[in-house]
C-alpha cells in the first residue's frame, strides 16, 4: 500500500514538473517571437531601478512613474502569457 502511494506521489510530481517545463518552454517561445516586448520589459525594469536609486523626485513624478512602469510590465507579461495560451491550442 505504501509503495502504491509513493508511486502515485512520484507520478504526480513528475507530471507537474513536465507541465511546468512545457509552459516555461511556451513562454520562452513567445518571448522569442516577440523580442520587442521582452526588451520593453527589461528596459522598464532598468528604469524602475534607476528611479528608485535617484536622489530626487523628478518634480513629483517619480512615484507615479515607478507605479505606472510596474503596471506596464504586468500588462506586457500578461500579453506574452495570453499569446502562449492561444498558441498552445
Amino acid at each position: 500500500m505504501r509503495r502504491i502511494a509513493l508511486a502515485l506521489a512520484a507520478s504526480a510530481m513528475l507530471s507537474t514538473a513536465v507541465c511546468s517545463m512545457a509552459a516555461a518552454q511556451t513562454v520562452r517561445t513567445e518571448a522569442a517571437e516577440h523580442p520587442r516586448l521582452v526588451t520593453a520589459i527589461r528596459e522598464l525594469e532598468q528604469a524602475i531601478r534607476y528611479l528608485e536609486a535617484a536622489p530626487h523626485d523628478f518634480g513629483g513624478h517619480k512615484a507615479a512613474a515607478i507605479r505606472d512602469s510596474r503596471a506596464a510590465i504586468v500588462e506586457l507579461r500578461a500579453a506574452l502569457a495570453y499569446r502562449a495560451r492561444i498558441d498552445r491550442r
